[in-house]
């Protein structure tokens, strides 16, 4: 059985990897690897840059609340399934702040603040209940899909780099859904739909700029 400081240790290199620059691997190459860059000007490389800066900041959120409910699940399945989708998402992020790096830019000084809250809130809904900690995650991911297609829309259609990345972004996020709901997560109402939207533009707006 792993110790509490043997996981504090696990959970600190994982916060390390994900707010480290450059200190996390992906698993899988770039969907954005084989594309030629478009010819961007500066008002739409800035555009890209925000966007690809709010889907990082996404990727980091999505550890940390991965972590937390990793921490606090009470049944090994379940664990095991918030540790395989939080590898995934090392994809996500390690492709999102290449982006940002390809694009003149980088990743927002506020994720440490981001990833605290996001494990206090993964760790408290995994000391609830399991069930409760999966539907936070469907939820979460319905709530990541959809800025994934607004993204997607108003992207500069010459960075077609950054739209692949986004694609199979949106391929994976929607899997990582139906495996929790599957495993017997929580369907949230629409109202607690609507206010996770409401808190979501707090991240959104503070990060496409910093």
């Amino acid at each position: 059985m792993i110790s509490f400081l043997d996981k504090a240790v696990l959970q600190f290199d994982r916060a390390l990897q994900t707010l480290v620059p450059h200190a996390a691997n992906a698993s899988r190459p770039s969907p954005a690897n084989p594309i030629d860059e478009g010819e961007l000007t500066q008002q739409e490389r800035l555009h890209a840059s925000g966007l690809m800066r709010i889907n990082h900041t996404g990727e980091v959120c999505a550890q940390a609340l991965y972590a937390g409910q990793a921490t606090t699940a009470k049944l090994p399945a379940v664990r095991d399934e918030m540790e395989h989708a939080a590898n995934e998402e090392i994809d996500h992020l390690v492709w999102c702040e290449q982006r940002l790096y390809d694009l003149g830019s980088k990743p927002s000084v506020l994720n440490p603040l981001f990833y605290g809250a996001s494990f206090v809130i993964g760790a408290g809904a995994g000391l609830i209940s399991d069930k409760l900690s999966l539907g936070f995650v469907a939820a979460t991911e319905d709530q990541v899909c959809m800025h994934l297609e607004k993204h997607m829309a108003t992207l500069p259609s010459a960075d077609a780099k950054s739209k692949a990345v986004l694609e199979q972004m949106h391929i994976d996020e929607a899997r990582h859904k139906a495996m929790a709901l599957e495993a017997g997560g929580y369907e949230f109402p629409r109202p607690v739909m609507s206010v996770m939207t409401q808190v979501s533009k707090v991240m959104t707006t503070t990060t496409y700029r910093m």
